[in-house]
């Protein structure tokens, strides 16, 4: 038996947030301890960081997709223009103010955004791949592949 929610049209964009937050949440506890285990508070702080930024940058981006979908597709190619640009440049400022502190491990850190854009970027995917979406044929496609199958 099936909800009404699996056949929604957003339902797999859903699917793939959700999925890309569990490996986030999953990513910032390894690397966490790893990093508290490595290089002790200041890998922790790393592990943290890095895990805000590479986060942030992924499931923003998820995010904004399913918020945008119902636009038209101009508007919304504009929108994720726009916002990569903004997520570029929001990172660009924290990395940039980062940089005056000693206070985290830049290696811990690096590791972990890298970590974050793959493992959550996998989990959104994963996500998108598990979802049925059902497929509907018009009248036209039907007759369409009737004939073409004599």
């Amino acid at each position: 038996m099936s909800t009404a929610s699996e056949h929604h049209p957003d339902a797999p964009l859903r699917a793939a947030l959700r999925y890309g937050i569990a490996g986030l949440i999953v990513l910032v506890i390894v690397s966490a301890v790893l990093g508290s285990i490595l290089a002790g508070a200041s890998g922790l702080w790393g592990a943290l960081i890095g895990s805000a930024i590479g986060g942030f940058f992924i499931l923003t981006t998820a995010a904004l997709v399913l918020f945008s979908a119902k636009l038209d597709s101009g508007i919304q190619g504009m929108v994720m223009l726009a916002s990569w640009v903004g997520k570029l440049l929001v990172v660009m400022v924290v990395v940039a103010a980062l940089k005056q502190f000693d206070f985290y491990n830049s290696m811990t850190l690096f590791l972990t955004v890298v970590g974050a854009l793959l493992i959550v970027l996998g989990a959104e995917t994963y996500g998108l791949l598990r979802q049925r979406v059902p497929i509907v044929a018009t009248p036209d496609e039907r007759a369409d592949q009737d004939h073409s199958n004599v």
